[in-house]
């Protein structure tokens, strides 16, 4: 991959989000999008028996370990470490990483107007979400509403304001949309016949709580296979220790290493 252009770095400080095209192989994406019918039907049951199917039609949550593609798209990541640690001003890891499969006439929480993360700072940013593109992004198959600039707005815009000034992330499949998640957004309504899929995943500060505990969900076993990159970004660099054993150690064995602030 070629290094990422500096200009989306001061497109993420400004406007709030910017769109990497066409970043990832075609291969990979095809393999993503073979896996994520069965990831949705795994989900769907679990949440039918526990009775939270409503409003969340197409959507899913902590893919990772469902299939190998999964973490090679993870590890392809790492083109993007430059521009991550710009954003954060330091180290991050994962904080969640779902999908959505955006179909005609689908009702899900992804299309009211929100933002990720409800607090913000003016001297620190703590979350950035990258939503990579399975299919194309266009007008017409839902491509994500975002409101430029809105990252220092705390109050939500009213649904009038924000669709006639939100912009929309259109893109080629293999592209990556990355935004503040402070940024006010919204999936788009696909009026088309064929779904429109991504996958959405989120980074945060190292000392944020990642939604699943994605270093125990990989395993320990493997861990001196994976590279700098994967363990840093899984979180195996942010753990709590889980007994005095695991304290009391060198500091290059800690659970929870320097450089994660």
């Amino acid at each position: 991959m070629n290094p990422i252009d500096p200009h989306h770095e001061a497109a993420l400080t400004t406007t709030g989000w910017t769109v990497l095209a066409r970043l990832i192989r075609t291969d990979l994406i095809d393999a993503l999008v073979d896996a994520l019918a069965p990831s949705l039907s795994l989900r769907d049951d679990i949440r039918r028996r526990n009775g939270v199917l409503e409003n969340s039609a197409g959507t899913l949550h902590h893919l990772l370990m469902d299939s190998a593609c999964y973490v090679d798209l993870l590890a392809e990541f790492n083109v993007m470490e430059p521009l991550f640690k710009a954003f954060f001003g330091g180290n991050f890891i994962l904080n969640s990483y779902g999908g959505v499969i955006n179909e005609r006439g689908a009702h899900a929480y992804v299309q009211k107007v929100h933002r990720d993360i409800r607090f913000g700072s003016d001297s620190r940013r703590f979350m950035l979400n990258a939503l990579v593109m399975l299919d194309d992004f266009t007008l017409e198959n839902g491509a994500t509403h975002i409101l430029s600039h809105s990252q220092n707005q705390p109050e939500a815009p009213d649904d009038d304001r924000f669709y006639t000034q939100a912009s929309r992330a259109t893109g080629e499949r293999g592209s990556v949309l990355l935004f503040d998640s402070r940024m006010w957004h919204a999936a788009g309504c696909n009026t088309t016949s064929q779904p429109r899929r991504a996958l959405t995943l989120t980074f945060t500060s190292p000392f944020f709580k990642p939604q699943l505990d994605y270093a125990r969900l990989v395993g320990y076993s493997d861990l001196a296979r994976r590279d700098a990159w994967l363990r840093q970004v899984i979180g195996f660099n942010a753990r709590v220790p889980e007994s005095l054993e695991e304290f009391y150690v060198p500091v290059e064995q800690r659970s929870y290493q320097r450089g994660q602030d």
